[in-house]
This record gives structure tokens, C-alpha cells and sequence, in this order.
């Protein structure tokens, strides 16, 4: 199969972008390669690609970068545990998968370390699956919500959040033994959060600044603990 469009003239195709492509692995890797002006995030699944330009809105940043604050705030206060955050660094299973989502969490010693000579993505056949990823929704939930779940399922990534920026709320996904996600209003892997604490951070969002909803996520974890 010839590649389907050349990175050089990606950027003049509006209408490619942010829509699944027929494609192979190596058209895949064309783009993974190329050097672009412009930051793009890639998905391949079941042999179609997908491209979305990674130059996201002021929503986008200040709630990716809110949840990974508030990621370390839990493990911070509420346990002990090793973790490692790689949000929105190419993840994929040679031949078959990759993915960009904005948040990849793994938990324990055995996280990712990159090497000199190395290509700069998380190989999951060396690595293994993270304990969890998260696609920050502004313009693609409908993506998110169907063939990027079934992609992570597909990975057996035990936990998938989805963050709604527009409706303000979070799915969190859970794997379950038939290898399908199913929403559950607690977290697993950062244990017993409940889904609605992620929701009233992104509503607080609306008038006050993700550090200022950091802190009063803190606040509201400490009693947690003293519970």
C-alpha cells in the first residue's frame, strides 16, 4: 500500500485530518518518522490511521495539565506508590497499535526509561501496558468514546478516562474479563477516587485557575485521608 498522503503537504489537507484513514503500518510510519512544522498526534488501529494536530486550545492545556497535577496530589497524600507520568508520548505495539493519548500513568518500579539510540516512544513490548491512559476531549469525543476506547481495550489498559471539556465530567472506564470497558464512578488504579471529585475540578475550572483547583483538590483529598 502507498502512503496515503506526504507529511510534507499534511498540513494543507484540512480535510484528511481528524478523520480514520485506511492505512499500513508503514504509512504509519512515514508520519511517526517525518519531522512536521506543526506537533501531530497519531493513532493506528485495525489498519487505519489517524491525525490530529496536537496545537490544542487554552482548555485543553490547562486541563491536561490540571489532571496530571492532581494525579501527583493523590499518590502524594493518599498512598504510597511509585508512578510514572508520560502524558502525551507515542505509545505502540509494533505492527498493530499506537496511540498519543494526553495522559499514560504507570504504576510500580518497572516504568519506562529511555535509552540513547532509542526511538523516542514507549515500545509496549518492551514496557508492558500503563495501569492507565486519558484523552482530554475538546473537539474529539466522539473518537474518544468509540474507536479510541476500543484501541485501549485492545492494549488491555486497565483504566481509560475520558475528560468531556465542554459537558465538564469524566468517564472513567474500567477493563473488564470480556475485554470491554465498562464507566464505573470510582477509580481503581488511583483507588476509590470517585469520578465525581474529577468533575467538580473541571466545573471549578470555569472561575478559578487549575493551580488555585489543585489546591482545593488537595484540600478535599486530606479529608479524604482523615476519613
Amino acid at each position: 500500500m502507498q502512503t496515503i498522503i506526504s507529511p510534507v503537504s499534511l498540513l494543507a489537507q484540512d480535510n484528511f485530518l481528524d478523520q480514520w484513514q485506511d492505512a499500513s503500518w508503514d504509512d504509519y510510519l512515514t508520519y511517526s518518522d517525518t519531522p512536521t512544522e506543526e506537533r501531530i498526534k497519531l493513532y493506528y488501529y485495525e489498519h487505519k490511521l489517524l491525525i490530529e494536530m496536537g496545537k490544542e486550545g487554552i482548555n485543553h492545556s490547562s486541563i491536561c495539565d490540571l489532571f496530571t497535577i492532581l494525579i501527583f496530589i493523590w499518590f502524594n497524600q493518599k498512598e504510597t506508590q511509585v508512578f510514572s507520568s508520560y502524558g502525551r508520548c507515542l505509545l505502540e505495539k509494533k505492527k498493530e497499535v499506537a496511540a498519543a493519548p494526553d495522559l499514560v500513568l504507570y504504576l510500580g518500579e518497572n516504568y519506562p526509561q529511555w535509552q540513547v539510540g532509542e526511538r523516542r516512544y514507549l515500545d509496549l513490548n518492551k514496557w508492558g501496558r500503563p495501569n492507565l491512559v486519558g484523552e482530554i476531549s475538546d473537539t474529539t469525543l466522539a473518537t474518544d468514546l468509540d474507536e479510541k476506547k476500543h484501541l485501549y481495550a485492545s492494549l488491555k489498559i486497565p483504566e481509560y478516562w475520558v475528560i468531556d471539556v465542554l459537558a465538564k465530567r469524566v468517564f472513567c472506564f474500567q477493563l473488564q474479563e470480556n475485554n470491554k470497558y465498562q464507566e464505573s464512578d470510582f477509580s481503581l488504579v488511583l483507588k476509590d477516587l470517585p469520578i465525581s471529585l474529577l468533575n467538580e475540578s473541571l466545573a471549578r475550572l470555569e472561575r478559578e485557575s487549575n493551580g488555585t483547583v489543585a489546591g482545593w483538590f488537595s484540600s478535599q483529598i486530606s479529608q479524604l485521608k482523615e476519613n
